[in-house]
């Protein structure tokens, strides 16, 4: 269990890293180019992306940005990171839509003596070396989910070992293989599982397709919870199930990002639980180590390593890794999580109309009266 004391401080040492990056002015040596990997994702253009180049522009000045986002394209995004290389970046903030065949890019910037820092995904191709890895702790991410539906079912006192249907997200993403393990090793010898399946790229449609196949073979009553990867999953394993007839209120499902209608589902209980990431500090992070990289500075802060676990091996080496906590959300706290009230709301995550923005929508469902129940 994440305690609230223990999140606090991280999030002060997190700050204090961004504090120790922050002497980032002077005339431009370079750029800086942020990549990221999709836009089907609400999280990428919605906070990583304006949370970053809001710091950047911040700390920085005199040193110019540029972004891309590869809509979940390998060759695009090449084609992205060699352009910005070509055009004198530096520094590339790189979150890889396929971490693993990062190959290519890796030896452009090489090949330039440009920096990298591997962003929210870890590039694990063979032979790479990221400069830094900035992310969350990944298998823990897992180990929330599995261990928040473990005890929810297990509270639905079901008479029989809960039988659960499983959809993983994408293969080409490491972090998706760390969810995976996270939750297996919490849910593994503790429930059946009917079905495991991936999204290929963590598409709701994918989910849906998955969910409507295994609602199928195993029948409504088949199956008593569903571990999904993500809110987007979670989003069309909801939209199967209202299809078919089966109510999400009865099968506790999980997911991640803390995206906003999966708030809407967890106010109405459609929803048991997401992950809340808070990307705003992930991200300024990464704009300040950006900044100072772009400047040459590649002393490591004295208070670096209390922050992170130090280093991560991407299976070629051990990289410099900055990784922030993770929180499980519920509404009510329940089964070792915390409000969402408490985090999504308290943090405004989606602006300064967070409340109303969760809540004055879908009359018909009940939702504004539900918002004030909780």
């Amino acid at each position: 269990m994440l305690s609230t004391k223990k999140f606090a401080l991280g999030i002060v040492a997190i700050m204090a890293v961004a504090g120790a990056f922050s002497g980032c002015s002077g005339s431009s040596t370079g750029s800086v180019a942020l990549l990221l990997p999709e836009n089907h994702t609400a999280r990428y253009e919605a906070a990583d992306k304006p949370f970053f180049e809001a710091k950047f522009e911040s700390v920085c000045s005199g040193v110019t940005h540029t972004y891309s986002n590869a809509a979940e394209s390998d060759t695009t995004q090449q084609t992205q990171a060699e352009a910005a290389i070509t055009a004198g970046a530096k520094v590339l903030v790189l979150d890889p839509v396929n971490g693993a065949t990062a190959t290519a890019i890796m030896k452009a910037a090489s090949d330039k003596g440009v920096k990298v820092i591997s962003y929210d995904r870890l590039i694990t191709a063979p032979s790479t070396t990221p400069d830094w890895y900035i992310s969350f702790d990944n298998e823990k991410v897992g180990e929330l989910q599995g261990s928040a539906l473990l005890a929810k079912l297990t509270s639905m006192s079901l008479g029989h070992t809960p039988n659960v249907i499983w959809i993983n997200g994408s293969p080409k993403d490491n972090n998706a293989t760390l969810f995976k393990q996270g939750a297996h090793k919490m849910l593994d010898g503790k429930v059946t599982i009917v079905k495991e399946d991936a999204m290929a790229n963590w598409l709701q449609s994918e989910a849906q397709t998955i969910m409507d196949g295994a609602i199928t073979t195993s029948g409504p009553t088949g199956y008593d919870g569903v571990y999904v990867a993500n809110d987007g999953g979670a989003a069309g394993v909801f939209a199967s199930e209202t299809s078919k007839g089966v109510d999400p209120k009865t099968k506790p499902m999980t997911g991640q990002d803390a995206a906003l209608d999966a708030a809407q589902r967890i106010v109405l209980g459609q929803q048991y639980m997401t992950v809340y990431k808070q990307i705003k500090p992930e991200a300024e992070a990464a704009a300040e180590l950006a900044c100072n990289l772009a400047k040459g500075d590649t002393t490591v802060p004295s208070d670096l390593q209390s922050v992170s676990s130090g280093k991560v091996n991407n299976g070629t080496a051990d990289i410099k890794s900055i990784l922030l906590t993770p929180i499980a959300v519920t509404i009510d706290g329940s089964n070792g999580t915390q409000t969402l009230e408490a985090t999504v709301v308290k943090d405004q995550f989606y602006g300064t109309s967070t409340v109303s923005s969760i809540c004055d929508t879908q009359v018909d469902l009940g939702l504004p009266a539900a918002c004030t129940a909780a």
